[in-house]
Parts: C-alpha cells; structure tokens; sequence
C-alpha cells in the first residue's frame, strides 16, 4: 500500500481504534480503555495512517524484560495488505529498543489466520488458557518468543 505512515499512537487516534474495535471484536475495548493506555507508562502503541485515518495499529505492554501484545487489529476494509505484518514487526522493534529478551501474546484458538501471521515472526505456541474469552468461552492460544 502507497502513502502509510507507521507511528506511535496519540490521543486524537482513539476515536479512529475505537472504530476498528467494534468491526474486528465481539468484545471491543471501550474509548476509556483506550485513554487509560495513553497514561499506562508499560504500554506502547503503534498505528499505521492512511489518507490521515487510522487503519490498523497494534498495543503492547513492556514489562521488566518481556513484551506483553495486548491487541492488533486492521479496519476490514484494508485486510490482505500486509498491514498486519507491519505492525507486528513495529512491536518487535519497541521491544528491542527497549532491552525486551522476549515477547507474548494470547490469541483465540479458532483465529488461525492470526496464529500463522505471529509463527511467521517466531512466537511458538506453549499453552492454552481455557474458556478466556467472555464472549463464548473460546480457549486461548498462549503464544511466545524470544528476541
């Protein structure tokens, strides 16, 4: 894709996450969630820009010595274009700057496509966390790797 911009979140981003929350999740995280990020000092978050619209953006939480994704999502209408793999390679290169040795996430046991875009970045899956999700219960899949 032309004309996108990689960059770290600011608070005039919200509304534009806030959007991409409710088409991508059954469980959207709410616009105060996403303001509390903005002060939680661990949290880092990184957007891609398209024609001045957030279009996808990506969050992690560094603590101490490991990175912690808490959400990656893309706007459905810019799926299949690679946005997915720019923001996971951001939020390995915060980790670096950052000391981080090694990285996490849990994603939904039925969401292969997700779980094949982070294998492609090296997180192995290591565990199951049953019935995670509120929404139905759906078990997660506890993925890491080591930087």
């Amino acid at each position: 894709m032309d004309n996108v911009v990689v960059r770290d979140l600011k608070e005039s981003d919200i509304d534009d996450l806030v959007e991409i929350e409710k088409l991508s999740f059954s469980v959207p995280w709410t616009k105060s969630a996403f303001i509390k990020e903005l002060s939680n000092k661990l949290a880092k978050y990184v957007v891609i820009e398209h024609n001045k619209k957030v279009i996808a953006y990506g969050g992690i939480w560094l603590i101490v010595d490991e990175g912690h994704i808490t959400n990656i999502a893309v706007h459905p209408d810019y799926l299949g274009k690679g946005l997915g793999n720019i923001i996971v390679e951001s939020l390995i290169e915060k980790c670096r700057e950052n000391k981080v040795l090694s990285m996490t996430l849990e994603v939904r046991k039925s969401n292969l496509v997700a779980q094949n875009l982070y294998k492609k970045y090296g997180f192995k899956p290591v565990g199951i966390r049953p019935e995670y999700y509120s929404d139905n219960k759906e078990d997660a899949v506890i993925m890491w790797k080591d930087l």
